[in-house]
């Protein structure tokens, strides 16, 4: 069977890029009429209780997202299950000196937050089913997109069901290997690191007290994130970075022996590990799409740029640029142009660029230059330690883009 449905906005994808537009979008426009598809069934909200698990994955939250998520009006309800990041301490294995970032420097209640996937994917649900102008799809597939004089057009599949969306701007947010991207011939920029990224979570002896570790070894750069919503857990969300071709060894060991490398990879400060989690490993590279705009099309998320995570950025850079198109595309609305003409479009680019090329280089560089044996490379990483205590403009800077406020801001 196929039907036709028509809307001002289509967004591919309903992870949590593509919902926190969607919820943008519907605050500051309430008269656009937004679809929403997503591949994954939506959860019942209503049915299924939400459980915190060791084994959940979190996103670090950044400042600069904190107050827009609060503009949004779901920081509330998302602050239930956050722990604040007091701190961040960044050191360099076999370098005693280290940057620390605290947010009573700047003022701040916390640096950043860290919180379960699963949570933000709930609360931001909600939030969705409580907006009239926004009418979601799943689980469906995007079988085709196809631009025309007046927008795009897709043909989606639902279940046995085939029908038209037409939309006068599609907007694609599926993802960092984006099917939709190579299906409309844009090209991307792939930079890999050779490492592998493992993510799991661990419990150890002693409470975190807020503070998010950096640590850079030879091996590659290690994260520890706070969970446990309190200061005084003893719970972290780990990002730890290896060499491609010592992954899989790394990843088979017994929770035993791979907490054991653990420890000697970070050392003691937080105590003895104990626990860890269900581990996932994933292969690092920096993408950025070779276009992220073309006319009634526009590309956001992983679908545009899938950094590193190292830094956290990549869920804050993305929710900036949301809030940025929005802002673009309302002030089209308002000087009379046609809804995702490539003149708006490129003015949501031109107004976004310097936050997007100083977010990717400081992800990008921060991964190379901690990664490196070289010893060139390991006196300025040192030198850079130095800097982050003694000089504060540095410091400054590196604290802005760890909190997502550098580069530019359109609340």
């Amino acid at each position: 069977m196929t039907t036709q449905k028509k809307f001002d906005i289509a967004i591919i994808g309903g992870g949590m890029v593509g919902a926190s537009l969607a919820l943008l979008l519907a605050q500051q426009k309430p008269d656009w009429k937004i679809a929403l598809l997503e591949a994954q069934p939506f959860i019942d909200i209503d049915q299924t209780q939400f459980e915190k698990s060791f084994d959940a994955r979190s996103t670090a939250i950044a400042h600069g997202s904190v107050e827009i998520l609060r503009e949004l009006g779901v920081w509330g309800k998302l602050s239930q299950h956050a722990t604040a990041i007091s701190q961040v301490h960044v050191s360099d294995a076999g370098h005693l000196m280290g940057g620390l970032i605290n947010s009573d420097t700047y003022d701040l209640d916390a640096v950043g937050y860290v919180i379960p996937n699963a949570w933000i994917g709930r609360v931001l649900l909600e939030s969705l089913q409580q907006q009239n102008a926004i009418h979601y799809f799943a689980p469906v597939r995007v079988e085709k997109l196809t631009p025309q004089k007046e927008g795009a057009q897709l043909t989606v599949k639902c279940g046995d069901e085939i029908f038209n969306l037409d939309c006068k701007l599609a907007v694609v947010a599926d993802g960092g290997d984006s099917p939709l991207r190579k299906a409309l011939g844009i090209d991307s920029h792939v930079k890999h690191y050779d490492q592998t990224a493992l993510i799991a979570n661990v419990a150890y002896s002693e409470p975190h007290k807020g503070i998010a570790y950096e640590r850079f070894t030879a091996q590659g750069p290690l994260a520890l994130l706070p969970l446990g919503e309190s200061s005084s857990a003893t719970e972290s969300a780990l990002v730890l970075t290896l060499p491609t071709n010592e992954a899989n060894d790394i990843f088979a060991l017994n929770d035993a022996d791979f907490l054991q490398h653990l420890q000697q990879r970070f050392g003691t400060r937080l105590g003895k590990f104990l626990l860890v989690s269900q581990r996932h490993i994933y292969e690092l590279k920096l993408i950025t799409a070779s276009e992220q705009i073309r006319s009634r099309i526009v590309l956001i998320g992983n679908a545009a740029h899938f950094l590193h995570p190292v830094a956290g950025q990549g869920f804050n850079l993305s929710l900036r640029d949301c809030v940025c198109l929005v802002s673009s595309l309302i002030h089209g609305d308002t000087a009379g142009k046609i809804l995702g003409e490539l003149s708006v479009l490129q003015d949501y680019l031109q107004r976004q660029q310097l936050d997007q090329g100083l977010t990717i280089e400081f992800s990008d560089k921060l991964v190379r230059l901690f990664s490196s044996s070289s010893l060139p490379l390991i006196a300025l990483r040192h030198l850079g330690f130095v800097g982050l205590d003694v000089l504060p403009a540095v410091k400054t800077q590196f604290a802005q883009q760890t909190m997502g406020t550098a580069g530019a801001k359109f609340l």
